[in-house]
């Protein structure tokens, strides 16, 4: 528990959350440009078989799933955060779930981007 008695603890936690929210974004978006990176190859050198493709698809679908695990450890460190806050730490009024639901949009859209890319197989 903490006992600074300051609201910026909790906002700097709030901070910690979105910079994973970010990571996780990244994350997401690195892992689609090597998956279409792979289809790139493929259709620049069509003679060399599917294999390209295959690795890439794989590696940028395994960068999305890490974003999806790191945004999802986020949001359960943060909440673990918020148990240890004392009210006065938490500005009245202020709204604590609003990080935690941009996390969670992020998450159901990078689950929405490995759907799509398992459909094109």
């Amino acid at each position: 528990m903490s006992d600074l008695n300051d609201p910026r603890v909790f906002f700097a936690a709030e901070r910690t959350l979105m910079a994973w929210n970010r990571t996780g974004i990244t994350l997401m978006a690195f892992g689609f440009v090597l998956e279409r990176f792979g289809l790139f190859l493929h259709m620049l050198h069509p003679s060399a078989g599917g294999a390209g493709r295959d690795w890439s698809f794989w590696i940028g679908v395994a960068f999305i799933g890490l974003a999806l695990v790191v945004m999802g450890f986020s949001i359960v460190q943060f909440r673990r955060v918020l148990r240890t806050l004392r009210p006065i730490e938490i500005p009245a009024r202020y709204c604590t779930w609003g990080g935690i639901a941009m996390n969670i949009s992020v998450m159901f859209l990078g689950m929405a981007l490995l759907a799509y890319l398992f459909s094109e197989l």
